[in-house]
């Protein structure tokens, strides 16, 4: 916690502060993990902030986006476009169009209407669309149900069947070029059985492709890759590197892609917040900070459990209390019934392990402007977002 109360006197709060080291260490963990050829491409939807991307695209790594807008970012990031993977069960044939003309390693396709808007795009533009399509294998990932991916009935991908046919259709039309095969379950896993299900479905249909003079270049097995917030076992990079390459250990030809997010950035970063005032009703203890879930909304959103811990603690019994931001929501909280030390007005609080789903997924509900970032490297730290301003909230608007 050292150093951080000077962080939030110069940057103010709520202020979300990110650890390059961190990244890079996990980078290098996962990436170390494998024996065989593997790109790990990271997901951008975990957390965009310029700084920290291109912490990971100096490393090496790739980049797994689903929107046109992550595509700018990964390129202001300094990601290559032949180590970018263009995901997303909607893209637009704009989006369609920026992903051709910047050269993108493949497009994950999930729909038959995709291919075919894919394949007129390719057309119009006389360039050839690498493709990919996303297995829906329909698998239960074992996470919580806003967040699985790899369900029959879930709106991702496309089931063994179809996508044999769409591949067949790919490989006929000059449009397109089959690349590889994709499939992404869900987020925040913490078995290796899910994947060793997922990994074993989306071998055996390269199995089949290849028997069917298709071949592929790469095999994406996604993300997901499940941290420890709690008391959940972390997933062991090796033990799953372990597990793909088993699974395609007859198909030593093909790349292995995995698309992480949350398990390279969320530890690297924290949320700092300050104490406004104190509050005990008939029934609870109250502690409101100027952090809410405008700044983190992962609590409101899916109940999720962050570790608190108050940077500068004083001495005394500890006390339970629910953390709550300033938002008209009821649903406005950081943590709930929570063993805190004393706490006076003007205090720091850290919300740990909040460096994915944090601020990509902020607001600006109740006209509140939105958090600065800050990239802790070299023992420096430096601005990497500055704080939005009232004024910013109304830009645009006539």
């Amino acid at each position: 916690m050292r150093g951080l109360a000077a962080l939030a006197r110069r940057y103010g709060t709520p202020l979300y502060v990110y650890s390059a080291q961190t990244m890079r260490e996990r980078y290098g963990a996962l990436r170390g993990a494998f024996t065989r050829p593997a790109l790990v491409c990271y997901a951008l939807k975990a957390n965009s902030c310029r700084a920290v991307a291109a912490v990971l695209a100096r490393e090496g790594a790739g980049a797994d986006i689903v929107s046109g807008g992550e595509l700018l970012r990964a390129r202001a990031a300094g990601f290559m476009p032949s180590r970018i993977v263009f995901s997303g069960v909607g893209k637009t044939e704009e989006e369609l169009a920026a992903g051709l003309r910047a050269g993108v390693k493949a497009f994950n396709v999930e729909s038959s209407e995709e291919l075919d808007a894919l394949a007129r795009v390719a057309g119009r533009l006389r360039r050839r669309a690498p493709v990919s399509m996303r297995l829906n294998p329909d698998i239960d990932a074992m996470t919580h149900p806003h967040v699985t991916t790899g369900r029959a009935d879930n709106k991702f991908g496309v089931e063994a069947s179809e996508a044999f046919s769409l591949y067949r259709r790919a490989a006929r039309d000059p449009r397109l070029r089959v690349a590889g095969v994709s499939c992404h379950i869900g987020s925040q896993i913490t078995s290796l059985a899910p994947y060793r299900r997922a990994a074993a479905a989306v071998a055996a249909l390269a199995r089949k492709l290849r028997a069917a003079a298709i071949p592929l270049d790469f095999a994406d097995m996604g993300g997901g890759i499940g941290i420890s917030y709690e008391n959940e076992a972390a997933l062991d990079p090796k033990a799953l590197a372990r597990t793909l390459e088993k699974a395609f250990a007859d198909q030593p030809e093909l790349e292995l892609l995995v698309e992480p997010g949350r398990y390279l950035v969320a530890d690297a970063g924290i949320l700092l917040t300050k104490v406004l005032y104190r509050k005990r009703t008939s029934k609870r203890r109250f502690v409101i900070v100027d952090g809410a879930m405008t700044d983190l909304p992962r609590p409101a959103l899916y109940g999720s459990w962050h570790p608190i811990a108050a940077v500068s603690p004083r001495r005394g019994k500890k006390t339970v209390a629910d953390v709550v931001g300033p938002v008209c929501e009821s649903g406005d909280f950081l943590a709930r019934q929570r063993p805190l030390p004393p706490l006076e007005r003007g205090d720091l609080l850290a919300v740990l392990k909040a460096g994915a789903y944090g601020f990509a997924m902020s607001s600006q509900y109740n006209s509140r402007p939105r958090a600065a970032e800050v990239l802790l490297e070299g023992g420096k730290a430096r601005l990497a977002r500055r704080r939005e301003t009232c004024r910013d909230l109304a830009r645009g608007e006539k």
